[in-house]
């Protein structure tokens, strides 16, 4: 990690990760109005500008008009109604575009300048090369869903969900980085209890976060509109009868959505009971209570989104709440280093 601490770094990343973050949910916001496969082509440069004319719109029209998504589900689908999910998916894209001049015309300007020293550019390089990767791997997941089949690759969704919210969070941790300063940390900088937990507690977040991201790409959400019973049972049959399940099965998915998220409820107090009882700093012990709320916020709208059978204003918040919880996450995680740091 870095460790020459400056302001105008530290603001900047804060505003990067807080675009990648945006991205995140606007991508939410494509595949729940199911725009992310209207443009069938990836062209970076030459994408940037839509169709101009009636005759580019009905061309480009035409070009949608040969996928699985339009021959099985938006068959009879007019121009006008192309038309917008064009733009939403066009709009991702443009944002995306925008994110990445916003990472490299700063990043290369505090090169220059020699704001951010050159052997400790390596941080920032990972920045870049997980923006293009998570760019890659949208097409990549695009592509998957114009072959054969009406949707895209649950799995490729996921990678690109990951993708993103990696450099989130190399983004925001190097922010702190600036922000608090750069422990040094060694052999002898043992994890605490609180550290372990809150390392522990982050691992739950992503596997459920992971489960979500399939869970979105099956579509499985939509597999059941009541709670806390799933088809009319706590536990439906034939959910484990192979281990296939957990990766393939809507139904296995969308359970395990359903309940990991529990053993948040269960970490995050246990983290607050030790900092309290140890005494940590007030700012920590406060951190933690609204830690405490947005995880209970976050398995109340997960629960909402059930009921309201995908509403798509509720399950965007959801997603948005979840990047919330997963900030917090990283935050207390490098808190508490610090202070291990210390000791």
């Amino acid at each position: 990690m870095p460790k020459t601490q400056n302001t105008a770094v530290m603001k900047w990343l804060h505003i990067f990760a807080y675009i990648v973050a945006f991205l995140v949910v606007f991508g939410g916001f494509v595949r729940l109005t199911r725009s992310g496969l209207s443009i069938v082509e990836w062209n970076p440069i030459s994408g940037v500008v839509p169709p101009i004319g009636q005759q580019a719109w009905e061309q480009e029209f035409a070009k949608y008009q040969q996928t699985p998504e339009y021959q099985l589900i938006n068959v009879g689908m007019t121009l006008p109604e192309y038309k917008f999910i064009f733009y939403m998916e066009w709009i991702h894209r443009i944002i995306a575009r925008l994110a990445g001049l916003f990472y490299a015309i700063p990043v290369f300007y505090f090169l220059f300048k020699k704001t951010i020293p050159f052997k400790e550019f390596g941080v920032y390089f990972v920045m870049g090369m997980l923006f293009i990767g998570q760019a890659f791997m949208g097409w990549f997941m695009v592509y998957s869903g114009l072959i054969d089949r009406p949707s895209v690759s649950h799995f490729r969704l996921t990678i690109h969900l990951l993708f993103a919210l990696a450099l989130f969070a190399l983004a925001l941790w190097t922010h702190l980085g600036h922000k608090y300063g750069f422990p040094e940390y060694s052999k002898k900088s043992a994890w605490s209890l609180p550290s372990k937990l809150a390392f522990w507690s982050t691992v739950v977040l992503l596997i459920q976060i992971s489960y979500g991201g399939m869970t979105a790409g099956l579509k499985a959400g939509h597999v059941s509109d009541t709670w806390p019973l799933m088809l009319g049972k706590w536990i439906p049959p034939n959910l484990f009868n192979s281990w296939i399940n957990l990766f393939e099965s809507p139904q296995t998915i969308v359970f395990i959505h359903r309940w990991f998220a529990w053993l948040g409820i269960i970490l995050v107090p246990a983290v607050f009971y030790i900092v309290k009882k140890q005494n940590y700093p007030a700012e920590i012990q406060t951190g933690l209570k609204w830690l405490i709320g947005v995880v209970v916020l976050q398995i109340t709208l997960g629960i909402l989104t059930i009921l309201s059978y995908v509403n798509i204003v509720v399950a965007l918040v959801h997603q948005a709440n979840a990047i919330v919880l997963f900030g917090l996450a990283l935050y207390f995680i490098h808190r508490f280093r610090a202070l291990d740091a210390t000791k």
